[in-house]
């Protein structure tokens, strides 16, 4: 298991205090040159080879009416990643990310936590493996997005069942609910809490509400952190699973940054409840690791300063 490397660290923010500037006037520009510095154990951190890995997954909760497209348009989505045409190909395009979309069982969605466990453990552990086993060893920055449809009441659920509080503390409209589907997202999150209100580890709660893109997620995460790369985190579902590894250990997520501050309504409570401060807050609600991509940009710029700016000695100033 990799840790932050303070030695290089101290390399970066002395260097950072050479260069032909104001002591912080990059402000988190600085901040992200010297967290890359520290994972990578390099005083100039580099981006030469950025993943970006969409896992897509189906969830039986959607018999409860939480969404208002049907579970159909998961595949749908899938297949217009695939063919490049969704805003996630674009951004991944100009950031300079290669894309893999990773769909997990499309055809068999994980059972409706209202009624019992949404993954057995033979699914569960197949599903973090995947997960797993999709980060390159030889990436520089691993970008983790999402796409199902149901699984921001998914995430709604294993947010609460891993930092407290009622459904209304984390439900949102996720791509556009109204006031019914609002009504039936808050019911079956509030029916998931009480009924596995037992789940105390991060494979307990993983298991009770799913879903298989979540568990994935987590495999990335827990992967990435054993080569120490660093992991740039999408929105609220992407949060929200990544967010359950701390039931297990505090630090688990160290090693990542949280792209952006996603508009719902969730997120904001989320990320300071993980203690993170969000790389850009755009009002972004799309997921598919879109906020994720758009982080990449502002941390390629950190790094591009960090790296390329002149220090006063070798300008000849002062």
């Amino acid at each position: 298991m990799k840790e932050f490397d303070e030695s290089a660290a101290s390399a970066a923010r002395k260097r950072q205090s050479e260069l032909t500037k104001p002591p912080g006037s990059l402000g988190r520009l600085e901040e992200l040159a010297i967290f890359m510095a520290g994972w990578q154990g390099r005083e100039c951190p580099r981006i030469c080879r950025a993943q970006a890995l969409i896992f897509a997954g189906n969830h039986g909760v959607t018999e409860q009416g939480v969404n208002p497209f049907p579970v159909e348009v998961t595949t749908q989505m899938v297949d217009n990643f695939r063919r490049g045409g969704a805003a996630i190909n674009q951004l991944c395009r100009l950031a300079g990310a290669e894309l893999t979309v990773i769909p997990i069982e499309l055809d068999r969605p994980t059972a409706d936590f209202t009624q019992g466990m949404a993954m057995e453990v033979p699914d569960l552990v197949a599903a973090i493996q995947i997960g797993k086993d999709a980060v390159d060893p030889e990436a520089d920055v691993i970008l983790l997005g999402e796409m199902g449809i149901g699984n921001s009441t998914v995430a709604a659920a294993l947010a609460g069942a891993t930092f407290g509080g009622a459904a209304e503390d984390w439900v949102g409209p996720g791509t556009g609910a109204d006031d019914e589907v609002m009504e039936n997202k808050i019911r079956a999150v509030n029916a998931g809490l009480k009924r596995h209100k037992g789940a105390a580890t991060s494979a307990s709660i993983l298991g009770s509400y799913g879903g298989r893109e979540q568990a994935a997620i987590c495999g990335a995460v827990i992967r990435a952190r054993e080569l120490g790369i660093p992991v740039i985190l999408d929105g609220f579902i992407c949060s929200a699973a990544a967010g359950v590894l701390m039931v297990n250990d505090p630090n688990a997520l160290d090693h990542c940054l949280v792209g952006h501050e996603s508009a719902e309504p969730g997120h904001r409570r989320l990320v300071a409840v993980l203690k993170k401060k969000p790389v850009v807050t755009l009002d972004m609600r799309l997921g598919e690791g879109s906020g994720a991509a758009v982080a990449l940009m502002i941390l390629r710029a950190a790094l591009e300063c960090h790296n390329g700016m002149a220090t006063f000695a070798e300008a000849g100033i002062g």
